[in-house]
């Protein structure tokens, strides 16, 4: 795959890993990498879930009864990320701290790699190969704590679903951009899935809840700091 279109699925994708009400975290990214932004129901839960008629989605809950959409356990999910077009896909890892709110994402097939700090405020971009780093503001300074609610967005429940053999509850949100998305999450906060009118665009392959050791987040010494790509 192409370093191009594997820029345009980060760009795509790899954002919504910590909710779609932090979708500035997507558009950081997106500016990260010099992409278009893009932005799911699992395995078992069917079209009709996954991209159902918003004119038919049941009212938004109360703030208090929102989904978490921070992960309150350290984790390591594989997610499966497919093009808005439905013409490109790619695997991602994402790795998560919570006790330090940091988040690392690896593209399937490239050196490049991304670790987010909440704590510092930081995004950075780390291109071994070319030994270069960017680093710029992180994408949301109003990152919803482990264990809250959502913050922001409105979210109407749609049901239930199971992902990667994870149970998950579906919930209607809106994007950045107003467009209508199907989230699934579990009880602890982890995304399972993204849709978009009826196009699964983030899927979740493989879950796993295990400690994340602080050199997984480290950035590499003797990285030359560049400004951030652009278009």
């Amino acid at each position: 795959m192409s370093g191009l279109r594997t820029r345009r699925l980060l760009g795509a994708g790899l954002g919504v890993m910590m909710g779609v009400a932090s979708l500035p975290v997507a558009q950081a990214q997106t500016s990260a990498t010099g992409t278009d932004a893009g932005n799911a129901v699992s395995a078992g839960a069917s079209g009709a879930q996954a991209g159902a008629n918003p004119a038919s989605a049941p009212a938004p809950v109360a703030p208090q009864d929102a989904p978490f959409i921070t992960p309150s356990v350290d984790a390591d999910v594989l997610y499966e990320l497919t093009s808005p077009t439905g013409d490109a896909v790619m695997k991602q890892r994402m790795r998560w701290q919570v006790g330090s709110l940091r988040q690392r994402l690896d593209p399937e097939g490239s050196d490049l790699f991304m670790i987010t700090s909440w704590p510092e405020h930081t995004l950075t971009v780390v291109d071994p190969s070319r030994k270069r780093k960017s680093v710029m503001p992180a994408p949301s300074q109003d990152l919803t704590p482990p264990g809250h609610p959502a913050m922001v967005g409105t979210y109407a429940r749609l049901g239930g679903s199971v992902v990667a053999g994870e149970s998950c509850i579906i919930w209607r949100t809106k994007d950045a951009d107003g467009h209508a998305s199907d989230v699934c999450y579990t009880a602890d906060g982890l995304l399972l899935q993204v849709a978009q009118q009826g196009q699964i665009t983030v899927r979740a392959l493989r879950v796993s809840r295990v400690a994340q050791p602080d050199d997984v987040f480290a950035i590499p010494s003797g990285l030359k700091q560049e400004a951030p790509a652009r278009p």
